[in-house]
C-alpha cells in the first residue's frame, strides 16, 4: 500500500507540467520566449509614453495576456483543421472588410475599424497578415506546389482582392506589407522571370494612374516631404522632425524612461502607436533600439527555422509567409520613423498600442508552431 502512495522522487514535479505543456500546446519555447521579452518590453515603453497612466497600462496587459492565451489555443490546434478551415477564414475576413466599407468607423482620414455588439473594436485589416498566406498555402497545396500562368494569376488574385479593399479604406502601409509578403511567398515558390517582369511593368504603367487617381492629397503631400521635411515643418512634414529630433537627442544610451521631452511633452504625434520606436531612441538610447531590433531578427529567423524544418509544403509556406509578413512590418515601420518611407500609419509588432495588432502577431505565430512542428500529422493526411 505504502509502495502505491509513493510518489518517484527521482524528477522535480514541474517537469510533469511542462511535459504535459509540450503534449496539448505545441510551443516552440526560443519562439515564445522572443516574443514575451519583446511584449514586456513594449508594455514598459508604452507605460512611459502614454505618461504613467496606471489604468491604461492594466488594458495594455490584459490585451497582451489576451493575445498570448490565443497563441496557445493556436498552438494547440491540428494542421488539419487549419487546411480545412482556411477557405471560411480568408471568405469570413473579406466579409469584414467589405462591411468595414458600409458600418466601420472613420478616425483621421480612413475607415478601418468595425465596433460589433459584444465585441472590442478591431480593425479587419490586420487579419489579413495571418489569412492571405494562410490562403496563398492552401491553394497552391490543392495544385501539388505547381504554379503554371494560371496559378500564378490566382494566386496574385488571393492577394489582390483583399488588398484592394485595403486600399479603399484607406490603408496603404497594410495594403504595402501584404502586396511585398505575397510576393515573398510566390518567390519560394519559384515563377518565370517573364511573369515578374510582367508584374513590374503592369506596377509601372499604374504609378502616374495611382498619382492622381488613387492617391488622397495629403498622401502626396507626404511623399513630397520625404524628400524635404523643411518644406513644411509644421504640417507634413512635423512627425518625421520630431522623430529624428527625438531619436537623435537620445545618443547611445538615452536620457531616461519617462525623461524624454519630444515623448512626454507631446511633441512627438502618435508616440505609443507609429512612433513608438523614436520613443524608444530618445528615453533608452541606440543600444536599446539595436537590442530590440535584433530581437526582431532573431524572431524572424527562427520562425523561418521552424517553417524550413516543416516536412509539408503547406506549412513551409504558410510559416515562411507569416514570417515575412512580421519582418516587414518591422522594416516598413523602421523606414517610416526615421524618414525613409512617407508616413503610412503601420504599427511596430507589439510594441505599438493596438489590440488588433498583437493578437494577430500571436495568433499567427501560434499558427506557425502548429502546422510546422507536426510534422507527422501533415505527412498522415
Amino acid at each position: 500500500m505504502s509502495e502505491l502512495l509513493s510518489i518517484p522522487s527521482s524528477r522535480p514535479p514541474y517537469t510533469y507540467l511542462i511535459e504535459s505543456i509540450k503534449r496539448n500546446f505545441n510551443l516552440d519555447w526560443t519562439l515564445l520566449f522572443l516574443l514575451a521579452c519583446v511584449a514586456t518590453f513594449g508594455l514598459v515603453i508604452l507605460y512611459s509614453s502614454l505618461g504613467k497612466d496606471q489604468m491604461a497600462l492594466i488594458k495594455l496587459i490584459v490585451k497582451i495576456a489576451f493575445a498570448f492565451g490565443l497563441m496557445l489555443v493556436a498552438c494547440s490546434i491540428s494542421p488539419q483543421t487549419y487546411f480545412r478551415l482556411t477557405p471560411v477564414l480568408y471568405v469570413g475576413v473579406i466579409g469584414l472588410l467589405v462591411a468595414v466599407m458600409f458600418i466601420g468607423e472613420t478616425s483621421k482620414g480612413s475607415q478601418r475599424w468595425l465596433d460589433l455588439p459584444l465585441l472590442p473594436r478591431f480593425q479587419p485589416s490586420e487579419l489579413l497578415k495571418l489569412a492571405i498566406p494562410l490562403m496563398i498555402g492552401w491553394y497552391l497545396c490543392l495544385r501539388s506546389f505547381r504554379m503554371n500562368f494560371l496559378d500564378f494569376c490566382v494566386v496574385l488574385a488571393i492577394a489582390g482582392l483583399p488588398t484592394a479593399l485595403v486600399v479603399l479604406q484607406p490603408d496603404y502601409g497594410t495594403a504595402l506589407i501584404l502586396l511585398l509578403g505575397s510576393a515573398g511567398i510566390i518567390f519560394l515558390i519559384g515563377i518565370r522571370w517573364r511573369w515578374i517582369a510582367l508584374v513590374v511593368f503592369l506596377v509601372a504603367a499604374s504609378i502616374p494612374v495611382a498619382w492622381h487617381y488613387l492617391l488622397h492629397d495629403y498622401h502626396r503631400t507626404r511623399i513630397l516631404v520625404l524628400f524635404d521635411p523643411d518644406s513644411d515643418p509644421q504640417g507634413a512634414g512635423w512627425n518625421i522632425l520630431q522623430s529624428k529630433i527625438a531619436i537623435g537627442s537620445g545618443g547611445m544610451n538615452g536620457k531616461g524612461l519617462f525623461q524624454g521631452t519630444q515623448s512626454q511633452l507631446d511633441f512627438l504625434p502618435e508616440g505609443h502607436t507609429d512612433f513608438v520606436l523614436a520613443v524608444i531612441g530618445e528615453e533608452l538610447g541606440f543600444v536599446w533600439c539595436t537590442l530590440l531590433l535584433i530581437c526582431y531578427l532573431l524572431i524572424f529567423m527562427r520562425a523561418l527555422y521552424i517553417s524550413i524544418q516543416s516536412s509539408n509544403g503547406f506549412g513551409h509556406l504558410v510559416g515562411a509567409g507569416i514570417a515575412i509578413i512580421f519582418f516587414l512590418c518591422v522594416v516598413v515601420n523602421v523606414a517610416m520613423v526615421v524618414g525613409l518611407l512617407p508616413v503610412m500609419g503601420l504599427p511596430l509588432p507589439l510594441v505599438s498600442y493596438g489590440g488588433t495588432s498583437a493578437v494577430t502577431t500571436l495568433v499567427s505565430f501560434g499558427v506557425i508552431m502548429a502546422i510546422c512542428t507536426r510534422k507527422q500529422w501533415m505527412d498522415k493526411e
